[in-house]
């Protein structure tokens, strides 16, 4: 686990901020993002990392910056980090982030498929009844959350409250409008490798010359719902390429989801990484 004590080589540059699964330096006029090997499951940070989940965090995202990068502009600026953070760490442009989550679904899973059981709608937008778990929704929806502090949980917002939030409705409607248009390129280039993007969340923000950046991480496993279309049914929650494996493990545990959470043994350890890799390896068409 990339942690700040053993960035010792990193010493000269600022902490800007600390979170669960990753840290952010300063880096002249720009800022170095560092992709921990940390993982989190219900806002909890895991007492036991897992190997390389960083690297794979990081170098996907690198991979979707350039294929949407026709979309919108995003904020990665190089792989040329310091040697001690190779391939787990970007230099990135400093953006004024945008309070909200992007979030899409093109399936009805997660929190979504819990909104959907409880009034037929997810944050507002109404839904065909008679939908099942997963299935796959007419189009995609934009479905956006506030962000949430360390230890706090994001909360489902509709369209109205997160143009309110952001304070300019024109621009959540471009947000909505590139939001949707990022993850129906994610999509098809997944389908195209035999997995399907069921939800997705983005975070943006602006810079001098730029109203709607792509910042953060994009379309990874931790930020993502990636299904294999070959296990896919509606009616039950597929498996996945994400940490859906641990949160299992968990429950199955009987853990409360409050701190301290639970050691992970070795076994849980490997198998999660075999998921961050194969999607990585399966999505970029590359060797990890």
């Amino acid at each position: 686990m990339v942690s700040i004590d053993s960035m010792a080589d990193l010493a000269d540059l600022k902490l800007h901020s600390s979170g669960k699964v990753r840290e952010i330096y300063e880096w002249d006029e720009d800022l170095l993002m560092v992709a921990s090997d940390r993982i989190s499951i219900y806002d909890v940070v895991m007492p036991t990392p897992v190997s390389d989940k960083g690297k794979v965090l990081n170098r996907m995202s690198v991979f979707w910056f350039g294929l949407t990068g026709d979309i919108v502009p995003n904020h990665f600026l190089s792989e040329d980090v310091p040697e001690q953070v190779a391939e787990r760490a970007m230099r990135v442009r400093r953006l004024e982030m945008y309070p909200v989550e992007c979030v899409v679904r093109g399936y009805l899973s997660g929190s979504g498929w819990k909104e959907y059981r409880e009034n037929g709608s997810v944050c507002g937008i109404e839904l065909p009844s008679g939908l099942l778990e997963s299935d796959k929704l007419p189009e995609p929806i934009f479905t956006p959350a506030t962000k949430a502090d360390i230890g706090d949980h994001d909360e489902n917002v509709d369209f109205e409250r997160a143009a309110e939030i952001v304070g300019d409705r024109a621009l959540m409607e471009e947000l909505r409008r590139v939001s949707i248009e990022v993850y129906t390129r994610g999509a098809e280039h997944a389908a195209e490798r035999g997995i399907i993007l069921a939800d997705t969340k983005f975070e943006f923000g602006r810079h001098a010359g730029a109203e709607i950046v792509l910042g953060d991480e994009v379309l990874t496993p931790d930020s993502s719902r990636f299904w294999p279309a070959d296990r896919y049914q509606p009616g039950a929650t597929p498996p996945s390429f994400d940490k859906q494996f641990v949160r299992d493990w968990a429950n199955a545990q009987g853990w409360d989801h409050t701190p301290p959470a639970p050691d992970l043994p070795p076994d849980v350890i490997e198998q999660t990484r075999g998921k961050y890799v194969e999607a990585f390896e399966r999505i970029t068409g590359t060797s990890f």
